[in-house]
């Protein structure tokens, strides 16, 4: 299952947990990705993962409800 945005491309980035004590352990950074009924260009209603950003800007375009 991939963790990747269907229109923007945005992924995973890595960092570091860091503590009181100033320890750092690896951490991943993962983008909310949301499920969503999108209607591509060609019509066709299709199933595609988008980050929340699309969502909001826009970029999916959601079919009309029958």
């Amino acid at each position: 299952m991939s963790k990747v945005c269907d229109i923007c491309g945005k992924s995973p980035q890595v960092g570091n947990n860091v503590s009181h004590a100033n320890n750092k352990t690896k951490r991943r950074f993962m983008p909310n990705l949301q499920s969503v009924r999108a209607q591509l260009q060609s019509g066709e209603v299709k199933r595609i993962k988008v980050c929340t950003q699309c969502i909001r800007s826009g970029a999916v375009t959601k079919p009309v409800a029958n």
